[in-house]
Parts: C-alpha cells; structure tokens; sequence
C-alpha cells in the first residue's frame, strides 16, 4: 500500500507555517509601472519581461482596448536597509490612446511609481502627444518617475546601429524626454524568448528609480482636465 502525504500532515503544515512565517518577516515594495505607447510600439511585451510570463497579448492582430493590470511577487528581489525584502510588482498596460485617468486611478489608486514610455526603434518616430498625454494624466513633475523603454533593439543589432548612433538619430522630442526621464533609457532585446531573463534588469533599473524618489508615487490627476 502506498503511502500518500495529504496537507494535513504535520511536517507540510509545519513547512506552511515556517514559509508564511519568512514571508510575514521579509520587507515588502510594492511598485506600480504604467506603459504607456503607441500602438504596436511593444507596451505588451515589455508588460510580459516585467512580469516574467506571457500574460498579456501580444502580435499585430492583437491591441489593448482598456487598461489592465497584472501583479506578482518576486521573493527575495533585493535588499533594502541590509535586510532580504520582497517586490509586488503591478503592470497596468494601457490602450495607444490617452488612458482615462479614472480608469488608472481605479488601478492604482496609491499612484504610479514607474511611468515607461514604450517606444520601438524599427518604426517612425512621429511625435504622436505621448509627453502631453502624460503630463495631463500626472502633471509637470511626471518626468521624475519616467523611464523611456526601446522594444526590439534586436533590430539595432542587425543594422550594426549602436544605441548611442540611434538616440542620436531620433526626432528632437524622444531626445529631450530621453534625457529628461529619471530613469534614463532602457533597450529591450525581443529577439530573446525568455520573458524572465529580459526582464530581469529592468525590474532592477525600475526599483532604482523608485528608490531615487525615495519610493512616493505620481498621483492621477482626477480633476476633470482630462475626461
């Protein structure tokens, strides 16, 4: 006869407990991103390489009409004051349209810590109102948790185009916010097929510009301005 171990044994309850216990004792970041793009600009790809799956769709058949909000739990991402602390981390993925702040306020009612503005280098770079749209959501200050991401800098590669050549090259708009943004630039690589690995490094660059915000949030404007 075989011998089954069910949940009620004691050394899984035991191990349940001492689990839930480490979590309880870990730190905890929670942190909001916000995609904001054009359309078929990769917001939803960047959206799966923070997340570390394939949650949102992706493909030129497939757009974002509403915004949505995925989160998860990274145990152990970092260290915070010398002590092992966990990241929540929450997308919200939006339409290439001005989002209605109500609906990213329903989202994130706490604010938005991380603002990336998805932008990708094989398409043209018309200035389509992005910064305006983001400064009407969130006011002048904004730029202070922005972070400007480059989907299928793959394609830079296969040109031989180094990514200081390409912002050099880019419209006068993506330049300034490009220096403007606290958090700098990031070129995502869509050529590699492991959401996690991509991600990885943005996830770390995003908690350093949170941290050099000392981790306050960017409140939706709610007052009417945009409706």
């Amino acid at each position: 006869m075989e011998l089954r171990r069910h949940g009620n044994q004691p050394s899984d309850a035991l191990s349940r407990w001492l689990g839930r216990h480490d979590e309880d004792q870990r730190g905890l970041l929670a942190l909001n991103v916000l995609l904001l793009g054009d359309r078929q600009s990769g917001r939803s790809s960047v959206g799966n390489a923070l997340i570390g799956g394939h949650e949102f769709r992706t493909g030129a058949v497939s757009m974002t009409t509403e915004c949505r909000r995925l989160s998860r739990r990274f145990p152990r991402c970092f260290r915070r004051q010398g002590a092992e602390s966990d990241l929540l981390l929450s997308v919200v993925d939006t339409p290439p349209c001005v989002p209605r702040p109500h609906a990213v306020h329903e989202l994130c009612p706490e604010g938005v810590h991380v603002i990336a503005v998805v932008v990708r280098v094989d398409l043209p770079q018309e200035n389509t109102h992005l910064v305006q749209h983001a400064e009407l959501l969130f006011g002048p200050s904004w730029r202070h948790h922005a972070v400007v991401v480059f989907t299928h800098s793959d394609r830079l590669k296969e040109a031989e185009l180094q990514p200081a050549a390409f912002l050099s090259q880019a419209a006068d708009w993506l330049k300034a916010l490009a220096e403007e943004a606290g958090g700098g630039v990031w070129f995502l690589d869509n050529g590699c097929d492991w959401p996690s690995v991509r991600g990885r490094p943005l996830r770390e660059q995003m908690i350093r510009l949170s941290a050099k915000n000392h981790h306050r949030a960017a409140r939706v404007r709610t007052d009417g301005s945009v409706l």
